[in-house]
């Protein structure tokens, strides 16, 4: 095998590898509510923006994890 050849398979794999990881972090976010009433659009985005707010981005991105774990105690999976 070339270098070039190496280098393209590199690639593939590692462009594969981001798309799939991109793809499940979004399916593993919450959104659906226990309670009935609440599940829907506009309390969805309320209580996703008062997660955001209150774990702001940060560079490691544990922000997602904790953001989806204030998700949770509101009710959403």
């Amino acid at each position: 095998m070339t270098l070039s050849k190496l280098g393209w398979h590199l690639t593939v794999v590692t462009f594969t590898f981001a798309v799939g990881s991109i793809l499940m972090g979004c399916s593993l976010y919450p959104d659906v509510n226990t309670d009935p009433a609440k599940n829907n659009k506009a309390t969805f985005r309320q209580d996703a923006l008062d997660c955001a707010q209150s774990y702001p981005e940060s560079g490691s991105g544990i922000h997602v994890k904790q953001r989806i774990a204030c998700m949770n105690l509101k009710g959403w999976h």
